[in-house]
């Protein structure tokens, strides 16, 4: 399945920005980054900034194995095999196709790894993946965030479900507790918000994780964020790290 577009159909405002977008990113100079961090500790805030301002790709593993497994490539029929058989999709299948997204000319000036790697193994078959093109990864950001900090973060989060909107019981509250402020409808928690799943989730988190910063750290790429602080300063702390 051919996905080729004929540029007589783009608009010319649209081949344009891009040129120009091409022409501003041919001066930056090239980034590899993996974004570390526990649920809540900012990454998805900063991560498109980063993506923006370095012309990089944005690689989220999830996404891609979909795209993969949609696309029917090799590497996603493989994928497709384990996921009915209710395995886990290999490592060694993962580091594939990020080796196969990173021939994109959107991946030209490097990119953001972020959900992967999460284990040592991963990270060593990512470098070995990456050694082989001649690369390797430049800065590992950590966001670094105290759990009783992301626990008041993400358990005070509440929503109205019908509209979307968000509301927080100490940074954002409805003018009546439990309550959305245009419709005076209940307001629900999102079962990923409670108390309970947040602690299995960090757990796992630092689990997993914490061999993988180390792993980097002696490696002496790690760069520890205080994301505890505001999304300005946190963006203002990643320009002076990737400066």
């Amino acid at each position: 399945m051919s996905t080729s577009v004929n540029l007589e159909d783009v608009p010319s405002e649209s081949i344009m920005s891009e040129l120009l977008r091409r022409m501003k990113c041919s001066s930056k100079p090239d980034k590899r980054l993996i974004l570390i961090g526990p649920p809540g500790s900012g990454k998805g805030t900063q991560s498109p900034i980063i993506k923006d301002e370095y012309c990089l790709c944005h690689l989220a593993t999830g996404d891609m194995l979909r795209a993969a497994v949609a696309a029917k490539t090799p590497l996603g029929i493989k994928a497709k095999e384990a996921m009915d058989k209710g395995e886990l999709v290999s490592d060694d299948l993962v580091v594939g196709i990020i080796d196969e997204a990173l021939k994109k000319p959107s991946c030209q000036k490097g990119f953001i790894l972020d959900g992967f790697p999460r284990t040592v193994v991963q990270a060593e078959k990512l470098d070995v993946m990456l050694q082989n093109r001649g690369t390797k990864v430049d800065k590992v950001l950590n966001f670094a965030i105290d759990d009783a900090i992301l626990e008041e973060r993400i358990t005070g989060r509440w929503i109205h479900p019908a509209s979307g909107r968000s509301y927080h019981t100490k940074f954002a509250p409805p003018k009546v507790p439990g309550t959305d402020d245009v419709t005076g409808e209940p307001l629900i928690q999102r079962k990923d918000d409670t108390a309970a799943v947040l602690k299995s989730r960090l757990e796992a988190f630092h689990r997993q994780t914490e061999p993988v910063i180390d792993y980097y750290t002696k490696k002496g790429n790690v760069v520890n964020l205080p994301a505890e602080k505001p999304p300005q300063a946190v963006t203002a702390e990643v320009k002076t790290a990737l400066s």
